[in-house]
């Protein structure tokens, strides 16, 4: 998989569009070489203007033409603005990024930019740049879930963000023709985020009785958004939430 990272130019300065395609063809490189079976252009120019010198055994080109992937997987949480100048602009956190924060998104309570329609930017880009089948393996919204008076987790910030990238992914099929093979979720279950060694970011959507110091029943708790994605598995719809 790839860490797809979405970025759009913080405005139509040119200076800003050419700095935003060469961070996309860097995501890129991974990508292009998994699917192309050879290293792209840009990266081989980026080496050698380094004085990088990669190191290969007889054949190896030949076996990474020969097998390169059936299909392109990939994580997306949120997406970032590029300006060739950051001077005076608000930059925010992002997933394994520092970006310039997008005007018109939301963000997290840890600054990642809630962007659906980024989800939908997303699939069209990769699908038209490479014509194979996608797979979402990684997507979801990390929050400060609180366990309730009443024993229970209500997350409906969870489901409303679920429930807006759900519809961009089914535009993407329905509307721009992209071939979306499969989604898993990030993540199942409250776990250590990887971003900040935190268990109070929490992605699950089973809650863990655990705070970041170790302490805790280690109970298991379904939230709301459990029993929402529930129903949205058994109808393999969102048309439930209007019945």
């Amino acid at each position: 998989m790839i860490t797809k990272l979405t970025y759009y130019p913080y405005s139509c300065k040119p200076e800003d569009v050419l700095e935003t395609q060469k961070r996309m063809r860097s995501i890129y490189a991974y990508s292009d070489t998994q699917v192309f079976g050879e290293y792209p252009s840009t990266l081989l120019s980026y080496y050698k203007n380094h004085n990088i010198h990669i190191v290969k055994q007889p054949g190896d080109d030949e076996v990474m033409k020969q097998y390169p992937v059936d299909f392109v997987s990939f994580s997306y949480y949120m997406s970032s603005c590029v300006a060739a100048d950051e001077t005076g602009l608000d930059v925010t956190p992002g997933n394994t990024i520092l970006a310039v924060k997008n005007p018109h998104l939301e963000t997290s309570e840890w600054g990642w930019q809630i962007d659906p329609v980024g989800l939908r930017i997303s699939l069209v880009d990769l699908y038209d740049r490479y014509r194979k089948p996608l797979f979402v393996v990684e997507n979801g919204l990390g929050a400060k879930d609180v366990l309730s008076a009443d024993g229970k987790v209500h997350d409906p910030y969870r489901i409303d963000y679920l429930r807006k990238h759900f519809k961009c992914m089914l535009d993407a099929i329905e509307e721009d023709g992209v071939e979306l093979m499969g989604y898993t979720s990030w993540a199942c279950i409250d776990l250590i985020s990887e971003s900040t060694k935190q268990i109070s970011k929490r992605y699950g959507y089973i809650y863990v009785d655990l705070d970041d110091q170790g302490n805790g029943t280690y109970n298991r708790i379904r939230k709301d958004s459990f029993y929402w994605y529930q129903k949205v598995i058994q109808n393999n719809s969102l048309d439930f939430e209007e019945q």
